[in-house]
């Protein structure tokens, strides 16, 4: 019969359709899969992991070079000196605790600002060492001066001779000009009053021969780096 169709027949569009769609979900499959990795220019693109700068490294610090040692003071050349035959009979004391006569060095001829000369010893001990009075005697003058800072002034016995002790930190406690001390009696304390290094405490120690008027600051300079040896 013409109008009858054949059994069977609808197969063939509805396994085309299937295969159709089986098609186009693959290549949306693939499209998903592989799309964003070609042909996007707007996705971001992976970027290479690039390795931070090295820390610099400071080359190594240069010591700065040891200063150079200062010299030696200038020492002015003089005359040497006689000690008087009185005052070397008179076994006169260092005047710093625990300091020895070996321990002394002689600077009584170095130059000085000025165009001074020392006309003293420097007897270095540490801040607060006992100074002690190199003889019997007679305080005359606590004063304070710009280059000696605290002193003291003590006549001998016989008020020939006149006894300087400066750069001192503090006068021993009750104290007072006028009074009568004994020999290795504590007067004071070593400082670095005055125009003394902070660096390095001392006594300035001096000894004048008074003139006729007896005043106590003025006379003529002795050395006392001999007088003080044995």
């Amino acid at each position: 019969m013409t109008g009858e169709k054949k059994k069977g027949s609808w197969k063939v569009p509805f396994a085309g359709l299937a295969g159709f769609a089986l098609g186009a979900a693959t290549v949306l499959l693939i499209v998903a899969l592989y799309g964003n990795d070609h042909g996007n220019e707007d996705a971001p693109q992976p970027v290479a992991s690039v390795p931070p700068p090295a820390a610099s490294v400071p080359p190594p610090a240069v010591p700065a070079p040891a200063p150079a040692p200062a010299p030696p003071p200038a020492r002015i050349p003089r005359t040497p000196q006689a000690i008087p035959g009185d005052l070397a009979q008179r076994d006169l004391l260092v005047p710093v605790q625990g300091i020895r006569p070996e321990d002394l060095q002689d600077t009584f001829d170095d130059a000085r600002s000025e165009g001074r000369i020392h006309d003293a010893i420097d007897i270095m001990a540490p801040l607060n060492t006992p100074v002690l009075a190199s003889e019997a005697g007679r305080i005359v003058k606590f004063f304070t001066s710009k280059q000696g800072g605290l002193t003291i002034y003590q006549y001998d016995p016989t008020e020939t001779y006149c006894y300087y002790y400066a750069h001192l930190d503090s006068y021993a406690p009750g104290l007072k000009e006028g009074d009568t001390v004994a020999r290795g009696q504590v007067i004071g304390y070593v400082g670095a009053t005055g125009n003394a290094s902070p660096e390095g405490p001392h006594l300035h120690f001096a000894i004048n021969r008074l003139k006729p008027d007896k005043k106590w600051y003025e006379g003529d300079p002795i050395n006392p780096y001999p007088v003080l040896q044995p």
